[in-house]
């Protein structure tokens, strides 16, 4: 079934709008909460979007599209977000969080993500569009994903698909509520969902100017070569910066890194790199060959410092903490990552704790799984602790 016309979203682009929005939320038991950014347009992404679709019915509105971009100060919202007696339904919470944290510093309580819900329940197919067609019966329409955000104003037809992605996550929420308490998963799932709340912030990338050894490397770049790639990777930043895209729509990485390789010395030779438009040799073109001149001349570059080897002891700790984790995966039907995550594990691995209490700080490692998996981890982490003191 495809997806049924909805009644049109609020979309809220004035503060006066916003207040009345946040009086209707409060007294909201449950919205469902989504976010557009701009990453694929800008060169500092942000939040364009906030979508907000609650039960009412009646004389409110059930779906909010809020701009915030048109709005000046999105702090009124934070109640909402902070309250614990709403609870806040998500899709794939963390990107949401990290970022509406970064650019309005909001706090959140009392989350409910779908994807994780389904994860622990053992499903497979974690989309918004696969579980919206399982539990709704409606297909939805994802021909937007890549939209530009933050562009104005935005076609009625984008403002539908962002629409559509929390509409029907209250339903899908109830769904999972009744087969995570058949399963008996209730409190693992929420102990998840409280981790939730705790993500960091999201930062503004920083730029790197030795970022360019992360292409060169992989790609077996000689030395004048990555003298090359150093002067393009440079370059590129510029332009990023200067037309407020992200690199990659400047050049992309394949493309810098053939263009070092092959260092062309004119633009018809430049025609000939894979990736490269007659567009990008019109506006970079003359400064690509400059950058090519310098590298030609720089110095090679030193290569980055590599990190220390890991501890052979902690890797076979790891090792066999990761090989419990998949058998208890594959008894539960679950992805390994449910039961609980890598970096929790290789925390474990490098700390090798001696009891429950010395677990208990580990991110990853709340109530429920050291009461279900602690003793477990204690018995695997001994064998090595005794290896590591005998050495």
């Amino acid at each position: 079934m495809t997806l049924p016309t909805l009644q049109p979203a609020v979309f809220v682009q004035t503060q006066d709008q916003l207040r009345h929005a946040v009086e209707v939320l409060r007294a909201e038991p449950l919205i469902a909460v989504d976010t557009e950014a701009n990453s694929l347009y800008a060169y500092r992404d942000r939040v364009c979007l906030i979508q907000i679709s609650t039960r009412s019915d009646g004389e409110h509105p059930v779906d909010y599209i809020i701009d915030p971009l048109a709005i000046k100060d999105m702090s009124v919202l934070g109640e909402i977000f902070a309250s614990p007696q709403i609870e806040k339904v998500f899709h794939a919470a963390t990107y949401d969080l990290m970022m509406m944290k970064r650019d309005f510093g909001y706090t959140f309580t009392n989350v409910f993500d779908t994807m994780i819900a389904a994860r622990i329940c053992g499903v497979r197919g974690i989309g918004l569009n696969a579980l919206v067609k399982e539990v709704v019966g409606i297909e939805l329409d994802k021909s937007h994903q890549r939209d530009d955000w933050g562009k104005r104003p935005l076609p009625k037809a984008s403002l539908q698909y962002a629409q559509s992605d929390t509409h029907f996550l209250p339903q899908i929420r109830d769904h999972f509520v009744e087969r995570l308490n058949q399963l008996g998963v209730w409190t693992e799932a929420q102990e998840t969902f409280d981790e939730l709340t705790q993500v960091s912030s999201a930062v503004h990338k920083q730029f790197d100017p030795d970022g360019y050894w992360k292409l060169g490397l992989p790609n077996n770049l000689k030395p004048r070569q990555l003298a090359n790639l150093r002067e393009l990777y440079l370059m590129r930043e510029e332009y990023a910066r200067k037309f407020d895209l992200p690199p990659f729509k400047i050049i992309m990485d394949k493309t810098l890194v053939a263009i070092a390789q092959n260092s062309p010395s004119n633009e018809n030779e430049l025609q000939g790199i894979e990736g490269m438009t007659a567009g990008q040799i019109r506006r970079y073109g003359r400064d690509i060959l400059a950058a090519l001149m310098r590298g030609k001349s720089a110095s090679i570059p030193t290569p980055p410092p590599l990190d220390p080897p890991a501890d052979p002891v902690v890797v076979e700790c790891y090792t066999a903490l990761r090989e419990w984790r998949k058998h208890r995966a594959e008894s539960r039907g679950v992805e390994a990552d449910v039961i609980i995550a890598r970096e929790a594990l290789w925390t474990l691995a490098e700390r090798m704790p001696m009891s429950l209490e010395d677990m208990r700080d580990i991110p990853g490692l709340g109530p429920w799984r050291l009461a279900t998996y602690g003793e477990q981890l204690l018995e695997i982490i001994e064998r090595f602790r005794r290896k590591d003191s005998a050495q």
